[in-house]
Parts: structure tokens; C-alpha cells; sequence
């Protein structure tokens, strides 16, 4: 029976967002490792247990976003995650399908890199205060400095009896 896996990544290379074209990152999956089991798949993010602990870092309590700056962790060279700044510009819990955060990409090196929010970013975790406030979901196709988040709260309990 085949298992639907975490599976590691490379980012090969970038295509760059810009009015009316949604930026990509592009990549390579590594079929050799596989890093545990994917267990739901919804429309607060796709969820799934690590059989191991991450290689580096402490866990990060969860926060409520606030308007104001924020980071996200994201990856768009090699396997180097970095932490690059953004700005929450809005928080509407109530809202549907992901969009509960308007973001703004404010940090040159990644504006330089992608032009912004680009496909392949979705669940690049959002941190504020040294919190986990919630994960990138969609750019904006008109504006890719701008994009949507959705809230940590949404995602938990989404991710329902899978979080121990």
C-alpha cells in the first residue's frame, strides 16, 4: 500500500511574481527520505506527523496575530530557510478559505528575490512577537508584494485529533 509522505525539498529556482502572473518557487523532492505520514489534506493546510524532530530550533509558542511587523520562515534557495519581514495589514478571523491575514512583503532581499508572495510559499510559517501566529496561503495575483495568511488557531483546529 502506498503512504502519502513528507518528503524533503530543494528549491532549484525561482519565478519571479509581478502584476498578473503568479511567481513560482521550483523544486525537487527527495523520493529517497521520507520524513512521516501526511494525514489530512483541507482547506486550512495539508497535515502530517515528523517521525523525527527537526534538525535545529526550539519550539515556538502559538500568538494571536496583531496589525503590524510580523516574519514569515521561508525557503526559496537550495534547503536554507531564512526568516525575511512582512507586514500584517489586516486580521479578519471570520473570513474564509485561508484569508483570515492580510500581508505585505517588506523585506528587500526577498522582494529582490521572488517580487513578493509566490506559489510554492503557501505555509511558510508567520511569526509576531516570537509567536506562531499562522501560515502564508495565497498572493495577491494583481499585487505579489501582497498575499493572505491564515491564523494559527484556524489551522489547529483543522489539524484536529492529529495534534498531540
Amino acid at each position: 500500500m502506498c503512504r502519502t509522505s513528507i518528503l524533503p525539498s530543494t528549491v532549484k529556482a525561482v519565478k519571479r511574481g509581478e502584476a498578473g502572473s503568479a511567481g513560482e518557487l521550483r523544486g525537487d523532492f527527495d523520493l529517497s527520505g521520507d520524513l512521516g505520514p501526511l494525514y489530512a489534506n483541507t482547506g486550512s493546510g495539508i497535515f502530517g506527523r515528523l517521525e523525527e524532530a527537526p534538525r535545529a530550533g526550539a519550539a515556538v509558542p502559538v500568538g494571536m496575530a496583531l496589525p503590524g511587523p510580523a516574519t514569515i520562515l521561508a525557503n526559496v534557495r537550495g534547503d536554507e530557510v531564512r526568516e525575511y519581514d512582512i507586514e500584517i495589514l489586516k486580521v479578519a478571523p471570520s473570513s474564509a478559505d485561508g484569508r483570515d491575514l492580510v500581508l505585505s512583503v517588506t523585506d528587500p532581499e526577498l522582494l529582490e528575490e521572488t517580487g513578493g508572495i509566490v506559489q510554492g510559499m503557501s505555509g511558510s510559517p508567520i511569526l509576531q512577537n516570537g509567536k506562531l501566529v499562522g501560515a502564508v496561503t495565497h498572493v495577491l495575483l494583481n499585487n505579489p508584494e501582497k498575499g493572505y495568511g491564515i491564523l494559527i488557531d484556524h489551522m489547529l483546529e483543522a489539524a484536529g485529533d492529529g495534534v498531540d
